[in-house]
């Protein structure tokens, strides 16, 4: 029977066969068998069950890491699971995005980190000079955002030469979403 087959003299055969088709299927869907992670060693996604993501957390949508603004849960049918209905923004553009996941199933959640930076300079090219509060080491590879944000960066920069800039980090992207005023 199978429990022989696979316990006596052909499990090295079954073994092999086993461990060829886990390659082929993580071949075939290398997103679902592996974690890409970031410089320091954090995940940028993590897998979290659907029916246990919330309005207002993060969710992955057709490669972008989104906010979820609404979500709906159908109750199941007479021989399925119930399904999860997310709609969500893209935290880097404002695209609105759609997503239908079976409950039960598993949706990639990206890892999204803000960090503030003190406002030292913006270049001609309008890159910004931004110096880490923790440990005020300097980088200069993130652009003034364009639309509002930009606006009152540059406007926060001319009033002042200085303020305290908010960086949004997720997926290996990173954006300015905000600026206040330097209360040093």
């Amino acid at each position: 029977g199978y429990f022989h087959a696979v316990c006596g003299p052909h499990r090295i055969v079954w073994t092999t066969l086993c461990s060829f088709f886990n390659m082929a299927d993580a071949e075939e869907n290398p997103d679902e068998q592996t974690f890409e992670s970031s410089e320091s060693g954090a995940a940028l996604v993590i897998p979290q069950q659907a029916s246990a993501s919330r309005k207002g957390s993060y969710i992955m949508i057709k490669g972008r890491a989104c906010k979820i603004v609404d979500m709906s849960t159908s109750k199941t049918g007479k021989h399925g699971h119930a399904k999860c209905k997310f709609l969500a923004t893209d935290i880097f553009d404002g695209s609105k995005h759609e997503k239908l996941e079976s409950s039960t199933h598993n949706v990639e959640v990206p890892n999204v980190v803000r960090k503030e930076y003190q406002l030292i300079d913006i270049d001609s090219e309008n890159f910004m000079s931004l110096m880490d509060l923790d440990n005020a080491e300097t980088r200069e590879d993130i652009m003034v955002p364009s639309g509002p944000v930009g606006d009152a960066i540059t406007a926060q920069w001319e009033k002042d030469n200085d303020g305290i800039v908010t960086i949004l980090a997720a997926i290996g992207r990173e954006l300015a979403i905000d600026v206040k005023n330097n209360t040093n």
